[in-house]
């Protein structure tokens, strides 16, 4: 009988930060890592292309944020720069 895995809430954030990093760095040249979560804040660190770009808060804030916000409704209330 195969057992599935349970992930942690942290493992799966972690997922999805591995599914925007493979995005962004083939479609911008940038990176994004998922530094920590801690009192309902996910906190993203953005390398690459993205790190002087001057897009880089519309993308944390509103692109990153807002998928969070929509796999993790219940746990995360704002996603910021590391």
């Amino acid at each position: 009988m195969e057992m599935k895995k349970e992930f942690t809430l942290e493992e799966q954030m972690r997922g999805l930060v591995e599914q925007l990093d493979a995005y962004i760095e083939t479609y911008h040249g940038g990176s994004v890592e998922f530094v920590s979560f801690e009192n309902r804040k996910v906190k993203v660190h953005l390398g690459g292309a993205c790190t002087d770009c001057p897009l880089k808060t519309s993308t944390v804030k509103g692109w990153i944020e807002g998928t969070f916000k929509q796999f993790f409704p219940e746990e995360v209330d704002a996603v910021e720069p590391a």
